[in-house]
């Protein structure tokens, strides 16, 4: 298992994927509609921009400033004023509902790999499908395997599985995972017609 993980293909940004929940958790949020390195390296941007990653502060950050701040040159995201919201919203969760510790998520009270998957379902901009994504993630490259993770997970904890940013470790994996999506979205869009 990697310690460090190579999400971005940055080593600064993966190290801070790699050493801070929160980054983790923001680089999964800012998954969609842009690639996959873009997601993830968006926490490195805001964390150069704030001076680090600070969840109680960007949740009590003036909206509009922290807003400035992921729309800034280059921006955290193609949307950076839906993302920072929901940043913001992420952030203003985690310090209501578990003190500030984005790790207690998936340790507090020693949950199960469902009870991991509701608790992250529970999160603003975190839908079924991202809970799970971030589950695999979670146990395929962070060592983080509640009972049940990979049934909780779906496909995405299949051993062996290249469907998401969960099963990228390497240039290799990611070209991959974009394969498989790219063969999943002309499977579907050849199902509609």
């Amino acid at each position: 298992m990697a310690t460090t993980l190579n999400l971005v293909g940055d080593p600064d940004a993966d190290a801070l994927l790699s050493e801070n929940s929160l980054a983790l958790l923001i680089g999964m949020l800012l998954d969609q509609q842009v690639p996959m390195e873009t997601a993830f390296a968006g926490p490195k941007k805001i964390a150069d921009r704030l001076g680090g990653l600070d969840v109680y502060r960007i949740a009590d950050m003036d909206p509009d400033e922290f807003i400035e701040v992921c729309s800034r040159p280059p921006a955290v995201h193609r949307f950076p004023k839906s993302m920072g919201q929901r940043i913001q919203a992420l952030c203003a969760a985690i310090v209501a509902e578990y003190d500030g510790d984005t790790a207690a998520i998936w340790t507090s009270g020693d949950p199960g790999g469902k009870e991991v998957l509701k608790r992250l379902k529970a999160l603003p901009g975190y839908g079924d499908q991202k809970a799970r994504i971030f589950l695999a993630l979670l146990g395929k490259q962070r060592g983080v395997q509640p009972e049940g993770w990979r049934e909780a997970a779906g496909a995405y904890g299949d051993e062996g599985a290249r469907r998401s940013i969960a099963d990228v470790v390497d240039s290799q994996s990611l070209h991959e995972v974009r394969e498989f999506k790219k063969a999943a979205k002309a499977a579907a869009k050849a199902g509609k017609k």
